[in-house]
């Protein structure tokens, strides 16, 4: 199979995808297609390469955390079946996708169906994980597994299931999946253990779960939960150890945010006093209910986020991505002009040094013989050695183009943004053999490119309505129309 004809089947399978579980994202599909050729005519993207397949288009929540903060526990609850394991102690060590099936599959299938399969948001992950950690790519499968569900809760959603979380012991490709998660998913809940009050202990897991998300666009999809609540309710200190937790989270740099305090019924301690029990389940369901209702929401927020990366994208690429080229094409231009001069004085000197080795009064002679033309015909010896010199000279000039070329691109990334645009290829197709130094304009950036951008943010506008319109309606006209329906019945 090409590299065209994979990609068609992939593009093929996520139009089926679609079609199939959320058809009003369907018509964003071409406005990607729009954006693609742009970035394959700047050389950000290889031309078998499609933005559709770097970007995970189920509504994603993750659920992350402390060990036996009860992560497990809230999933089975909310999902209505003992899908994962659950325990004190850490009872799973990997990464669990959980999506919708035909059956439910507590036995879990392999990493490998994620990491090969570009609908799901861990496609080719074993790449990531291979640069941070040596060798460990191959080693997929202890990383990551699949289940499936069955069930209402569980259709037009991926949930992810972390593994115990420990900033102190884990590895770093551990890390570096935790970062990729959080920066995919719609909603993630971050677990903390209620019978652990000593927050202060946990800084450095701390600052990874919270630290790196403070300063994010999307912050608010973050939400923080205090978990297995209900053991405090024998000194009734709930108030205290849920203000240790927020004075601890503030502390590693979130000043804002929703906190929250769960317990589950099944698994809670007994809770004598009436009065505080029902003032501890009153506490529990109001924030149970409006986790359940963000979870609920995530889909609306997946339709807007797809619309919004385009946008993102769009203004990363004039705001930061075509500066950075300009700015490498600018050095490479310094290097090859300063390469040119040295190459330019060297070729002189070594003229010098050869005529003063055979004598000076013997060049005006030289000069003279190399002049001299047949009647009527052309000095043919000049021109040859015209042509001499000048191809010394190219032959240096291209030579420093490319050095120049290879030095400035290794200080660019061939991984930039939240899609992975390659820096470094682009810059180097602005180097090639046939551009000239002095253009200023990185390739493929021209007036073509630029009322391409625009007809995108067109049709960026045109999709944020089209959802609007499903969700909202100002006017008023669906809840009149509804009105009319009975009454047209009758």
């Amino acid at each position: 199979m090409t590299p065209r004809q994979a990609l068609q089947q992939r593009l093929a399978a996520l139009d089926a995808h679609l079609r199939a579980e959320n058809p009003n994202i369907l018509p964003v599909i071409p406005t990607f297609r729009n954006f693609d050729r742009v970035l394959v005519r700047l050389g950000l993207l290889g031309p078998h390469e499609s933005l559709t397949t770097r970007i995970p288009w189920w509504p994603m929540i993750a659920v992350l955390g402390t060990f036996s903060a009860g992560k497990s526990t809230f999933l089975n609850g909310y999902l209505g079946a003992p899908l994962q394991n659950t325990g004190n102690q850490a009872v799973d060590d990997k990464f669990t996708v959980i999506c919708h099936g035909p059956e439910t599959r507590r036995e879990a299938l392999p990493g490998t169906a994620l990491n090969a399969d570009p609908r799901f948001p861990f496609y080719r992950i074993a790449d990531e994980i291979e640069k941070v950690a040596a060798g460990e790519g191959k080693r997929i499968d202890n990383y990551l597994q699949l289940k499936t569900l069955g069930g209402d809760r569980a259709r037009g959603k991926i949930f992810i299931d972390s593994p115990g979380f420990d900033a102190d012991d884990q590895r770093r490709s551990i890390l570096r999946l935790v970062d990729h998660i959080v920066e995919l998913s719609d909603l993630v809940l971050v677990f903390f253990d209620a019978r652990h009050p000593e927050p202060g202990a946990m800084q450095d897991t701390l600052k990874h779960l919270v630290a790196k998300t403070v300063d994010r666009a999307d912050a608010r999809k973050v939400l923080y939960i205090l978990n297995q609540v209900d053991t405090t309710a024998k000194e009734d200190n709930l108030e205290a150890v849920f203000g240790a937790w927020q004075r601890a989270i503030a502390q590693a740099g979130l000043v804002s945010g929703r906190f929250y305090a769960i317990y589950d019924d099944k698994s809670a301690v007994a809770i004598e006093d009436d009065a505080v029990r029902g003032r501890y389940q009153a506490r529990r369901d109001a924030d149970l209910a409006e986790i359940h209702s963000r979870i609920a929401e995530v889909e609306v927020a997946r339709a807007y986020r797809i619309v919004g990366m385009i946008d993102s994208l769009v203004k990363e690429l004039s705001g930061e991505v075509v500066p950075l080229l300009r700015a490498a094409m600018r050095r490479w231009r310094r290097l090859v002009l300063v390469g040119d001069l040295l190459w330019a004085g060297l070729l002189a000197g070594l003229f010098a040094g050869i005529a003063s080795l055979v004598g000076t009064e013997t060049v005006p002679a030289f000069l003279g013989w190399l002049t001299e033309a047949p009647a009527g015909g052309l000095p043919v010896r000049a021109l040859a050695a015209s042509v001499l010199v000048s191809g010394l000279f190219f032959a240096g000039h291209f030579w420093i183009r490319a050095f120049a070329a290879r030095r400035v691109s290794k200080v660019l990334p061939e991984r930039f943004g939240d899609v992975d645009l390659n820096l470094r290829q682009a810059f180097l197709r602005n180097t090639r053999f046939f551009r000239s130094i002095f253009r200023k304009r990185p390739a493929g950036w021209n007036s073509r490119a630029k009322k391409r951008i625009f007809g995108i943010r067109e049709a960026l506008a045109e999709h944020v309505q089209r959802i609007n319109d499903l969700y909202t309606d100002p006017a008023g006209k669906r809840a009149r129309a509804a009105d009319k329906a009975p009454a047209a019945a009758e």
